[in-house]
């Protein structure tokens, strides 16, 4: 015997995202809004009761443009042409101000407020002040003081010229002595030279030298018929006929030729008779020896310089070189002299050589020196112009010291343009103009504090980021409502009625389930991102929807880090089951639950907190639950943890066909998801090869889309106390009755 319970249809009204997105936005942020409409509010009627300001009058004065008379400088005519390109600020600067305002006893920065400018040569000074006469006095001390800078402007034009040629003339003074100084000793060293070349001497010289060589080498040849004529008669050349002569005219050389021929007389007569062997012989040998080598080493002698170069010759050479006959000694003397004048000649021939091209560079660089000459004299030209011309400027600015005037004067003193009138502040007008600041103030905090806030406030959001990702929405589940005043707030509600039309949005989603692959996941895990997203909600509720369709389904509560939800379906775990959390999990006929009031809904639930949850999720047991869960039951959820707190998800997903995510309005963050996304998808393609689970989609919870609800009597039903969730936003749904929200 159920209560009645009552479902009333509303048309949903589907609004632009943008729009829906700052609604919700506005609901959760109202209070800035209403205390920014406040604020402004506030600050407007402040601004209207303030006392109104005194009217202010306004002080026009004006100057004119004036050029001297005469002009006798070209620096004041130029500073005259200067002055026509000075603006307003420069005459009205700090330093003006601060010189009025000493003359007339206010404070300088009031004058900030003076309005300068000009049109067609004619200069406006306008001030405001409620005092009319003091505002006189500033304007006419200002216009004086202009003219004042005016002529300080020109004088400082006029000084920096000076300055400027002062500071340049010692560098150019200075330049032109150098370039004096290069001429005069380019002239010196080279003057004798551009003489000659211009006498036409080098050129002279050049075939002067060249007509000696020609003499030189008739001379060689001549002496070269000779020596060869002579080398032919003697049989030597140049060189051993002076070795001859040299040998054949030293007296010890023919003394020992004289002794080595007694000797050798002496040798062949004992030969004729007695051996080697014989004494005699021996020793005519051993002084045959001594007197060849005396005759060697005098020999070196000789040729050498004391036997200091000269190689020691062989014996027989020097007794040859050494024979010459007076004739023969003649004709080499002849011939060391003629030897001796070709080698003359040529030395000769080569410095006549090397003299024509010296000569020849000489004249060959006459055409650059002039050339250098005339840049140097160009130069010295060019240094002494502009010395000349910066002397002359100095002078004519000088000069023109006397010509510096003012280029402006007073056209008309000060004078009142115009009387102030005294405002008025309507208190109504800026009430309304604070209440339309703060609304639009407000209303544009609440948008940037929405946009700021990183949540998807719409499924419409949600659907549209996973299209991005390429990521499928598995299912769209509404908001639960219902209307049941005796339910505990703190209980979870659950879809127990078989006529609950929020039961065909599990039913699509189980349905869309079976249809995923080839083959249906039979063992699935569901997560969310962070917690309030309603994950063990959409677990129960899609157990609940499996079991009315007559599936054995099994929800298994995988979240050892939070206690049981499993109280909202009337089920009790055991009490001492969290002292050996193993021993609950090895024996599934123990822990397991079956639910009054489902039929083939069974519930293991989690332990309680525990400590060490990971190792108990890795264990042995465990393993073993879930093979024995595939076996028994056609279909087994997991309520597993949020995945940004623990990877007990990530842990379970082997032992699984696949894995869901559950998103929620309001409470999932953009950043959040697509990072738990990027995970999942990244861990799926490392994966590719194996035939583990897989990441399916996503599944949107608490999405505002329209639900049927059948009509019943309201005889049975009291709606004089409505109780009401504590929610983020009003319900939707529902037009009358005790509504109460799922946002577990």
């Amino acid at each position: 015997s159920c209560k009645s319970i009552l479902f009333i249809n509303k048309n949903w009204i589907m609004a632009i995202p943008i729009v829906k997105r700052y609604l919700i936005a506005l609901g959760l942020y109202k209070w800035v809004g209403v205390a920014t409409f406040a604020v402004a509010v506030g600050v407007s009627g402040i601004v209207a009761l303030q006392p109104v300001e005194e009217p202010k009058h306004t002080i026009l004065g004006t100057l004119r443009s004036i050029r001297p008379p005469v002009l006798f400088s070209q620096t004041g005519t130029a500073i005259q042409e200067q002055a026509a390109a000075v603006t307003p600020d420069m005459l009205l600067n700090d330093e003006v101000r601060q010189a009025a305002a000493e003359k007339v006893l206010v404070d300088a920065r009031k004058l900030k407020g003076a309005k300068f400018g000009a049109k067609e040569g004619v200069y406006f000074l306008q001030y405001e002040d409620t005092d009319a006469e003091k505002a006189v006095e500033v304007v006419d001390a200002l216009m004086a003081e202009i003219v004042k800078q005016s002529r300080k402007i020109n004088a400082t034009y006029q000084t920096t010229i000076i300055e400027e040629v002062k500071k340049r003339l010692p560098a150019a003074i200075e330049d032109l002595r150098n370039a004096q100084e290069k001429l005069q000793k380019f002239e010196r060293d080279e003057e004798a030279l551009l003489i000659t070349a211009r006498a036409a001497a080098l050129p002279a010289a050049i075939a002067g030298n060249r007509q000696q060589q020609t003499q030189i080498k008739l001379e060689l040849e001549g002496v070269d018929a000779q020596i060869n004529s002579l080398e032919t008669q003697l049989g030597l050349t140049a060189d051993q006929a002076y070795v001859a002569r040299a040998l054949a005219a030293d007296p010890i050389i023919a003394n020992l030729r004289v002794q080595l021929y007694e000797v050798e007389s002496q040798l062949d007569k004992l030969l004729l008779d007695f051996r080697e062997e014989y004494p005699p012989v021996v020793e005519l040998r051993r002084q045959k020896q001594v007197v060849e080598k005396q005759l060697q080493q005098r020999a070196a002698e000789v040729l050498g310089g004391n036997g200091i170069a000269a190689p020691l010759r062989k014996v027989d050479q020097i007794r040859v070189d050494a024979s010459l006959d007076p004739t023969r000694q003649q004709l080499s003397e002849t011939l060391i002299s003629l030897k001796a004048q070709k080698e003359q000649l040529e030395r000769q021939l080569q410095r006549t050589i090397e003299t024509e091209k010296e000569l020849e560079v000489e004249y060959k660089t006459i055409p650059d020196k002039q050339l250098e000459l005339v840049n140097l004299q160009e130069e010295v030209a060019v240094k002494k112009s502009r010395l000349d011309s910066m002397q002359t400027k100095l002078e004519d600015a000088e000069a023109a010291e006397a010509e510096i005037t003012s280029s402006l004067a007073i056209a008309q003193k000060a004078g009142v343009a115009k009387k102030g009138e005294a405002a008025e502040k309507s208190m109504p007008l800026m009430m309304a103009i604070g209440g339309l600041a703060g609304i639009v103030l407000g209303g544009g905090l609440i948008f940037v504090l929405g946009m700021l806030s990183g949540k998807f406030y719409s499924w419409e959001e949600i659907k549209t980021a996973l299209k991005e990702k390429d990521v499928p929405l598995l299912g769209l589940l509404p908001d639960v409502m219902l209307f049941d005043p005796d339910m505990e707030l703190e209980e979870m509600p659950l879809l127990l009625e078989r006529n609950s039309p929020y039961l065909e949005f599990y039913e699509k989603l189980r349905t869309n389930l079976q249809r995923q692959g080839s083959q249906p996941p039979k063992v699935l895990v569901l997560s969310s991102g962070a917690k309030g997203e309603g994950k063990t909600f959409c677990a129960y509720n899609l157990a609940i929807a499996s079991a009315r369709a007559g599936k054995r389904t099994l929800v298994i509560e995988a979240d050892l880090r939070s206690p049981s939800k499993a109280e909202s379906l009337k089920i009790f775990p055991n009490a001492h089951s969290d002292a050996e959390p193993l021993r609950y999990y090895g024996d599934i006929n123990d822990c397991i639950r079956q639910v009054p009031e489902v039929e083939n809904l069974y519930v293991i639930p989690t332990p309680g907190v525990v400590k060490q949850p990971g190792g108990i999720i890795e264990s042995s047991e465990m393993q073993r639950l879930l093979s024995d869960s595939r076996h028994r039951f056609d279909f087994v959820i997991l309520d597993a943890p949020c995945m940004t707190q623990n990877n007990d998800a990530f842990i379970l997903e082997p032992y699984t066909d696949g894995m869901i995510i559950v998103t929620r309005p309001q409470y999932t963050l953009s950043g959040m998801l697509t990072e738990v996304i990027e995970q999942l998808t990244n861990d799926e393609e490392d994966e590719s090869s194996k035939s583990g689970p897989k990441f399916l989609g996503v599944v949107v919870n608490g999405a505002d889309i329209p639900v049927e609800f059948p009509l019943e009597p309201l005889d049975d039903l009291d709606i004089s106390e409505p109780q009401i969730a504590d929610s983020p936003r009003p319900s939707i749904g529902a037009t009358a009755g005790v509504v109460t929200q799922v946002h577990s």
